[in-house]
């Protein structure tokens, strides 16, 4: 896996303006709920998104309601990589599929989410994944952990552009069942700004952090490839790009350079990966889709 490929989302602005030159921001269904004209493609397509997956789940893990559901239900624990690749897999097929494809994918997650149910066992808060504040958590901690990303990493996004990623991610949101979260960046300052109280660093989430961050490899996968370094700069990466009060509830608010350092690194990164041959740099989904807007133009 390369560093760029956590969410499985990895092809350059230009390619996506050389397969849709000449075209309009009319969507087809063979096109998906977004397509080439929209900013979720340019967002999702870029390199430093992969990083921003990684920090969701850094941020995501905060909730303890959230991480409860996943250390219960969850296969994040035993079965690490392939839980991560069908992550990225749903986050890909719901931007880049067919709206087919996106619908199937998003049935199959809701379907998942109506058997996951339970009771903390630190707070006694009942949770359930159908509910919208738990949903609402984990879009919303998506979707800003993806603009950061790209942003810092060197997308040129207006602000316009940024607002109108939050407005065609609602999208999103729908097709698991959730209508409403932040459609602006002021919004999605506000709702952070009114969850802060409630998240925590339990020794579940610290826990769920080192996984993340220290993942299992096989042995021949440490002794044979640079999987286990490449993997720790990315999380390490992905970490520090976590706003300073999140890392301050890990315990780890890092130093006045933090900030500035992470983002000269993941501009540097994202830098070479974007020098990487394209048929390296993106997957089956992403590369069915720019055919499609090829023979759509």
């Amino acid at each position: 896996m390369s560093w760029h490929s956590a969410i499985g989302v990895d092809v350059d602005r230009e390619t996506l303006l050389a397969a849709t030159a000449g075209r309009s921001e009319t969507v087809t269904d063979d096109l998906g709920y977004f397509g080439p004209g929209s900013v979720t493609w340019r967002v999702l397509a870029d390199p430093a998104a992969g990083v921003g997956g990684i920090r969701a789940l850094f941020l995501q893990a905060l909730h303890p309601l959230a991480m409860a559901a996943v250390h219960e239900h969850s296969a994040f624990r035993s079965d690490f990589w392939p839980r991560l690749q069908r992550t990225a897999q749903y986050v890909t097929t719901v931007s880049f599929g067919t709206r087919a494809q996106a619908d199937t994918a998003a049935a199959r997650v809701r379907a998942v989410h109506r058997r996951i149910h339970g009771v903390d066992p630190v707070t006694g808060g009942r949770y359930a994944a159908t509910d919208a504040d738990l949903l609402r958590w984990v879009h919303v901690t998506e979707v800003s952990s993806f603009l950061d990303a790209v942003g810092r990493g060197g997308l040129a996004l207006t602000g316009t552009e940024a607002d109108r990623f939050l407005l065609e991610q609602v999208r999103a949101a729908e097709l698991v069942g959730l209508d409403d979260v932040p459609t602006d960046r002021a919004a999605l300052i506000r709702y952070f700004e009114q969850v802060r109280s409630e998240l925590r660093a339990s020794p579940v989430a610290r826990r769920a952090a080192l996984r993340l961050a220290v993942p299992p490899l096989s042995l021949r996968t440490e002794l044979t490839t640079p999987a286990r370094p490449a993997w720790t700069v990315v999380a390490g990466l992905a970490f520090t790009l976590l706003p300073r009060w999140a890392r301050r509830l890990y315990g780890l608010p890092g130093l006045p350079t933090t900030d500035l350092t992470a983002t000269v690194v993941l501009r540097g990164l994202r830098t070479a990966a974007l020098r990487v041959p394209e048929h390296w740099r993106h997957g089956p989904i992403v590369q069915q889709a720019l055919n499609r807007a090829r023979e759509a133009s």
